[in-house]
């Protein structure tokens, strides 16, 4: 048994090549030898977004607070409230973030394939974003 207990994981300032506007990441657990699956709370201030991406084996988010957006390519942008769960198809092209006026928080649980979790590509623009 592993326990992480509060506190022994550092919050993380979400990348600018990832991410537009404020964002917190906080660890919650790591991939095992033994898994594949990793996750973490993120925390988007009003406007902020993750920029374009895909996950190879695909990505689920628990959102637990706020207000959020997520759009999929070619599909209109879905609001999303605590409670919801969301899965994206492996390779399915999308972005998720808070709504312009309110944060939101969710756990984001992703599993690697072949040494890969994440591929990032260009960032959502205000114009995209605002539709």
């Amino acid at each position: 048994m592993e326990i992480i207990k509060n506190g022994m994981q550092a919050s993380a300032k979400g990348p600018e090549d990832w991410f537009t506007g404020s964002v917190r990441i906080d660890p919650l657990f790591s991939k095992k030898e033994a898994t594949k699956a990793a996750g973490a709370l993120v925390t988007f201030e009003p406007g902020a977004r993750t920029a374009w991406h895909t996950h190879p084996a695909g990505q689920t988010l628990i959102v637990l607070s706020g207000l959020g957006w997520v759009q999929r390519e070619g599909g209109p942008i879905e609001e999303i409230q605590p409670g919801d769960v969301i899965w994206f198809e492996p390779n399915e092209k999308h972005w998720h973030g808070a709504s312009p006026t309110k944060a939101m928080s969710h756990i984001a649980i992703q599993e690697e394939l072949d040494g890969k979790v994440v591929n990032w590509m260009e960032k959502v623009s205000d114009s995209e974003y605002s539709k």
